[in-house]
């Protein structure tokens, strides 16, 4: 498998929410971008959790339920995650895609600011990318001349 880290793969130039928006306009910016969920980050960058469309589900819940207008979205996100590191290599990303059932991992650095954010296509297009770069070997032709010719026309 490729080395790969998620700093190699990461988009960085993302749609992220603040703390204190309105539920319904941030339902709204997942619409009109067709994305299925955006990170919310305060004024610092630090990240506190991702706004989706289960955090829709359950704005509609609440609103069935409590007869709430509406709310801020860090009542609904989901604050704790999973996240990686820029460091993480592609198969413990995949391996956390498959452990979690989450559509994006949130890559965060040791202050657990945002840096960027890893999709399952993210990883779909570097696996392909890799599966598409011709392999790379060594020349192992003395290797196969030595084992065709016999032992008397080796040692000319």
């Amino acid at each position: 498998m490729p080395t790969t880290t998620a700093r190699e793969m990461m988009v960085r130039n993302l749609i992220t929410l603040h703390p204190t928006m309105d539920a319904i306009e941030a339902l709204d910016v997942l619409l009109r971008n067709h994305i299925s969920g955006a990170p919310v980050v305060n004024e610092d960058g630090k990240f506190l959790g991702i706004f989706s469309e289960k955090s829709c589900m359950r704005f509609v819940v609440s609103l069935a339920y409590d007869g709430m207008p509406s709310t801020d979205v860090v009542a609904l996100i989901d604050s704790d995650p999973p996240t990686i590191t820029e460091e993480t290599d592609l198969l413990t990303i995949t391996q956390t895609f498959l452990n979690a059932s989450c559509r994006r991992l949130p890559v965060l650095d040791a202050e657990g600011r945002l840096r960027g954010q890893i999709s399952r296509r993210d990883v779909m297009r570097a696996v392909r990318v890799y599966l598409q770069k011709p392999a790379q070997r060594s020349n192992p032709a003395g290797l196969f001349l030595s084992a065709i010719l016999s032992g008397e026309e080796r040692r000319v």
